[in-house]
């Protein structure tokens, strides 16, 4: 009986019901209906508990440094260094955003911060350059997406917490698909490009335009290459390289490229505390929502389900990304890697798939789910920065989605692209 409260979660969900409410209104229900009563104060007790932990410590710290980068005037020299490479090809803008994603994921994790980041200053000059708003758009929304696959990552962090797998071998197997999605989605642009005539952004840069474009996006490029290094090389935690990434941030643009202010600092610190507050209460919320799950032994009675499907492991790691997609599709990376990775991941564990693998599976999988219709958080912040309408750009996302779709398969099936990387810095076996 006590399994009803996911149905009942999901029900919440779709009525409108934030997903902190309705992660702990749908199993607290429940105990409350079956007499269980001594366990509600369990439930709450673990959102504190959740909340309570050093090593997401590093998810404030990593916003807050995106922040800094961001409001720093970093973005543009991002774009400016993206643009001197790729501006002189035809959908020369469109390859930037893509372009312009990768580099800046290294530097926030996020793919709202992605979205909006980029897309306030992209979506114009692409709108201006003869492309149509809603494909301007579209692009931002889907290149964002690789915000929290390519390190640092805020659901990798989470992952690692909840699964108790490493975060340095989760970055480290992030960086080629993250590079793998930014390809491909420049792949696509490119056969776009050429059937639709999109425009030439700019004439080829000199060289010495490009040294000084990449003079100037030198310094924050050097960003992940402290925090992985960092990391990697043992020299500190992944909480510990949070916070010199928001020190190295600080220096960076108060006093080299002096693009901020103090005075400014106070409104970064308060956005960049209250998007932190928003992750942490859903990861103490998940943590508690995980309670609820071991009692009524859904995990358990999942596998049993999954193993009576077929003896594959092909077909059932086929299916799950199906699974995962549609969840994606309603609920944020965040909650639903706390929900069903120790639901479903010691399924596939015990069947063979490296931890890191399925951590990849699961990540990249629900981190498209960003930008799928029709809940997908960065089309609304696409819809937001652009003025489209969320069903415009829907439509607009999809052939993007098509080779996102197409990527998650690679990783799902081909999982060298995922564990190469840390096997050759010994973080895995």
């Amino acid at each position: 009986m006590l399994t009803w409260f996911l149905p009942l979660f999901l029900l919440l969900i779709l009525i409108g019901m934030p997903v902190f409410f309705a992660m702990l209104a749908a199993p607290g229900s429940l105990l409350l209906l079956l007499d269980m009563d001594r366990d509600i104060p369990l439930l709450f007790r673990n959102i504190y508990n959740g909340i309570d932990s050093f090593p997401l410590m590093a998810i404030p710290f990593f916003m807050l440094a995106g922040e800094l980068m961001n409001r720093g005037g970093i973005t543009l020299a991002l774009i400016n260094f993206s643009q001197s490479l790729l501006g002189h090809i035809r959908g020369g803008l469109a390859h930037v955003n893509i372009f312009s994603s990768m580099l800046f994921a290294g530097l926030s994790g996020s793919a709202v911060a992605d979205t909006s980041a980029l897309g306030s200053m992209l979506i114009p000059a692409m709108e201006k350059n003869g492309y149509s708003r809603k494909f301007a758009a579209a692009i931002t929304a889907a290149s964002s997406v690789i915000g929290p696959i390519i390190p640092p990552s805020g659901i990798m962090i989470i992952y690692a917490y909840t699964m108790e797998v490493s975060v340095a071998a989760l970055f480290a197997a992030g960086i080629v698909p993250g590079i793998l999605v930014g390809g491909a989605l420049m792949a696509i642009t490119s056969v776009m490009a050429k059937r639709y005539d999109f425009p030439v952004a700019s004439e080829r840069a000199s060289w010495r335009q490009r040294g000084g474009a990449a003079k100037s996006a030198f310094l924050p490029l050097l960003t992940p290459v402290i925090i992985l290094g960092g990391i990697l090389g043992g020299i500190f935690t992944p909480t510990e390289a949070s916070a010199v990434a928001v020190a190295y941030a600080l220096v960076l643009s108060l006093f080299v490229t002096r693009t901020l202010t103090f005075k400014e600092l106070p409104e970064i610190f308060n956005k960049a505390a209250m998007a932190s507050a928003v992750v942490l209460l859903l990861v103490g919320a998940a943590i508690a929502f995980k309670t609820v799950v071991s009692l009524s032994h859904v995990a358990e009675d999942l596998a049993t389900w999954v193993l009576a499907l077929s003896s594959s492991s092909y077909v059932l790691l086929f299916l799950i990304n199906i699974l995962l997609f549609i969840v994606g599709m309603f609920l944020d990376a965040g909650p639903a890697i706390i929900i069903l990775g120790p639901i479903l991941g010691p399924v596939f564990i015990d069947m063979g798939v490296d931890p890191v693998h399925f951590a990849m599976i699961m990540s990249v999988n629900l981190t498209v789910g960003l930008a799928t219709p029709p809940m997908g958080l960065v089309l609304f912040v696409a819809s937001s920065v652009s003025g489209e309408k969320v069903e415009t750009i829907s439509r607009a996302i999809l052939p993007f989605l098509a080779v996102e779709i197409l990527v998650i398969l690679l990783i799902t099936f081909v999982p060298a692209i995922s564990l190469t990387v840390p096997r050759w810095l010994g973080l895995v076996t």
